[in-house]
């Protein structure tokens, strides 16, 4: 939802701007996302990866509260509504007279459905070859900001690309604190990430990395926001949350006290959005 969020802020000032829009993106931004926790949660108790020793909360499968059928089921239902939720957006966005735009985003829609279900799904699924990082760049980043400004504005900007670095900077260090809370475990049963292959202290390294660019890149884009409002870095004002849980992870010796630092990232990175959003409203 936060890289919906701001795409759709960087396209508040456009007069044509269409809430109508913006909320089928944030609806079919979730759709997306259950449909990525179902097919996690059974690539991941199907393969046994999901288990009393992992420290990360309990999922449905491994608590045996759905079948793996059941489950299954599940996926196919999410994504075919997904995929309806996208063909609607896209349409309304874009019409049906610019075909070639049209056919970019069914692509994009479909390989979006291909990318939540093969994170863990199957002998191939890529989260297990270290390729997680970068499908949640291009997607949490990349295509939630830069797509969602697109369906409004009709083009893409520089903005835009800072923006999609930072939330998909972001959405990557929530990822990578993840798979240093499950570093152990993980190894243990062949899920090899980028975490795994540079081990604890380096993977906590990188996170700084992730975190300190992607306030970089937020920085930079407000200071090429044309307006000469001191407001326009009020967004800046979540580097301090961030700062603090960096101080926090710096602090830390063993990978199971990393499960604390999950949910203030992913919040932190849900406040940046909200705030960015309040800060364009204000400026318009």
């Amino acid at each position: 939802m936060a890289g919906i969020i701001t795409g759709n802020s960087l396209a508040l000032s456009a007069p044509g701007f269409s809430w109508l829009i913006f909320f089928g993106a944030l609806l079919t931004a979730i759709s997306y996302q259950i449909l990525s926790n179902f097919a996690n949660d059974y690539g991941d108790g199907i393969k046994g990866t999901d288990n009393d020793k992992r420290l990360g909360p309990k999922r449905v499968l491994q608590q045996n509260w759905l079948s793996q059928k059941a489950l299954y089921n599940g996926i196919i239902w999410t994504a075919l509504i997904a995929f309806i939720l996208s063909l609607s957006l896209i349409y309304g966005a874009l019409g049906g007279e610019k075909l070639g735009q049209l056919l970019i985003f069914i692509l994009l829609a479909l390989l979006a459905i291909w990318a939540a279900y093969n994170y863990t799904v199957g002998d191939r699924a890529y989260g297990y070859y270290a390729l997680g990082d970068l499908f949640v760049l291009v997607f949490f980043g990349g295509v939630a900001v830069g797509g969602s400004y697109f369906l409004q504005m009709k083009t893409l900007s520089m903005e835009t690309l800072y923006f999609s670095i930072a939330l998909g900077g972001l959405s990557v260090g929530v990822l990578n604190l993840n798979n240093l809370r499950d570093i152990e475990n993980d190894k243990r049963f062949g899920k090899i990430t980028l975490a795994g292959i540079m081990g604890f202290k380096i993977g906590i390294a990188y996170q700084f990395v992730l975190v300190l660019g992607s306030c970089s890149a937020v920085a930079l884009a407000l200071q090429n926001h044309p307006s000469e409002s001191y407001w326009k870095y009020l967004p800046l004002l979540m580097v301090f949350p961030l700062s603090s849980q960096l101080f926090q992870l710096a602090r830390i010796k063993e990978n199971q006290q990393i499960d604390s630092l999950l949910k203030p990232l992913a919040l932190s990175t849900f406040g940046l959005s909200l705030l960015l959003f309040f800060t364009y409203w204000l400026l318009l």
